[in-house]
């Protein structure tokens, strides 16, 4: 067994807001004495990108306060710290490794631009002799199982799939321990408000489709509503492209998102479920959806840089356009399609969006309009509760032409809206004004 070091080892919250199956966690209290959690809202995550949308609006702003209010709380209980900051990443980490004897910084594996260049500052700024310990744990299976050489990830889905179904295992769940109580310090932190992030308080939308808070304790609630509760989950491949409601479809996505929830934990949540009522194709599609996840994030790690360039990974040049006014139409719900306006108001007056409407807002955006991919994805980026870089950027490529869909297929959005809003219920919801 290994012994344990005498120095203070960090976890370094990132996208993993969760103290169930958290790698770094583990690691840090298997490997140290003294253990002390820390989360930075960077300032950057804040601020206005190139297409002058902010990179966070408020939507998730307010959902990350609710999940590290309730991340603080969690860590509380295992006798773990959790400190917070408003600052830029690499002046929060060289004064904490100046003011602690820190060991090791534990924290989840990132490898987008923004994300690296953040890595790069706090390994500039600390000590050399300090352990920079990164884990993959925002993964279904595990890349150490998948590939030694990200290049060979099929550029199609479904072979991807079928390998990995076959001969790849999910790993267990890390389990972790709890400390004793002296490991605790004193915290003079706190968490910023809404306001302090730049934002005024609002309230959720009557008619949200997603009116859930922030955290691992409301994510594991929602996977209990779902699957145990109501058994909804057994009824998933025939609801999931639903557009009114709340259980159309599972809703994890925006705790996976931040990592309040990890993957495993739903797949064994469903393993769990199918041994006391059965499987069925809807409980083996919340998993296929969970594999697609895994894909983008495995694409991500194939192409890096260029799922972010407007040819995509495919280097594919077309006319894109820039026009403003359309843009602004577009986000507005004021284009020439009804059900296009719909969604796009539906996610300007709740920061949420169906799947179904996802994908018809991005073809009419890419392949009707005929404007730069990349403003709409950067729009969801900003908007989207459950904004995730690698299913962002993916998904918005591969209606675009630029990705991964091999038949480059076009939404008819009006076709859509018959056969997923026939009765027009979505559209009224949205598209009726009232007075008050």
């Amino acid at each position: 067994m290994q012994e344990k070091q005498k120095n203070t080892g960090i976890v370094w919250f990132r996208n993993n807001l969760r103290t169930q199956d958290n790698s770094s966690l583990k690691k840090a209290i298997d490997n140290h004495d003294k253990v002390i959690a820390i989360y930075v809202f960077d300032p950057k995550s804040f601020k206005k990108d190139s297409f002058g949308f902010k990179k966070t609006e408020k939507y998730r702003a307010q959902f990350l306060i609710e999940t590290i209010t309730n991340l603080k709380e969690n860590l509380a209980k295992l006798n773990i710290t959790l400190l917070t900051y408003f600052e830029h990443s690499e002046l929060v980490f060289k004064n904490i490794c100046t003011n602690f004897k820190i060991d090791a910084i534990y924290t989840q594996k990132e490898w987008t631009r923004e994300e690296s260049k953040t890595n790069t500052l706090i390994k500039e700024s600390i000590s050399e002799s300090i352990n920079f310990v990164e884990d993959y744990d925002q993964f279904l299976y595990h890349p150490d199982a998948v590939s030694k050489k990200f290049e060979n990830i099929p550029d199609v889905f479904t072979g991807f799939r079928k390998k990995l179904e076959k001969y790849v295992e999910i790993l267990p769940e890390s389990t972790i321990s709890k400390l004793s109580a002296d490991n605790l310090i004193e915290n003079n932190t706190e968490i910023p408000s809404l306001k302090v992030l730049g934002f005024d308080a609002f309230k959720i939308h009557r008619n949200s489709a997603f009116p859930f808070l922030g955290g691992e304790t409301e994510a594991l609630k929602r996977i209990d509503h779902y699957f145990f509760e109501t058994k909804k989950v057994g009824f998933y491949k025939q609801t999931r492209n639903g557009l009114v409601g709340v259980d159309y479809s599972t809703k994890f996505s925006a705790w996976l998102a931040n990592g309040s929830l990890s993957a495993k934990t739903i797949y064994y949540k469903i393993k769990e479920y199918e041994k006391e009522f059965g499987s069925n194709q809807s409980t083996y599609w919340v998993v296929f959806e969970l594999i697609w996840r895994d894909y983008f994030k495995y694409i991500s790690l194939k192409y890096e840089s260029k799922i972010f360039k407007i040819g995509g990974i495919l280097n594919r040049e077309y006319d894109w356009s820039t026009d403003q006014k359309v843009i602004q139409q577009w986000i507005d719900g004021e284009t020439k399609d009804d059900f296009v306006n719909a969604n796009m108001i539906e996610i300007k007056e709740t920061g949420w969006m169906s799947n179904r409407g996802r994908q018809n807002v991005a073809s009419y955006f890419a392949k009707e309009l005929l404007v730069d991919w990349r403003i709409g994805a950067s729009y969801f980026e900003s908007l989207l509760l459950d904004y995730d870089v690698h299913s962002n950027y993916g998904n918005w490529m591969y209606v675009a032409g630029v990705g991964n869909d091999p038949r480059d297929r076009k939404f008819n959005t009006q076709l859509q809206a018959e056969r997923y809003d026939g009765n027009h219920k979505f559209r009224k919801i949205w598209l009726e004004k009232t007075l008050f």
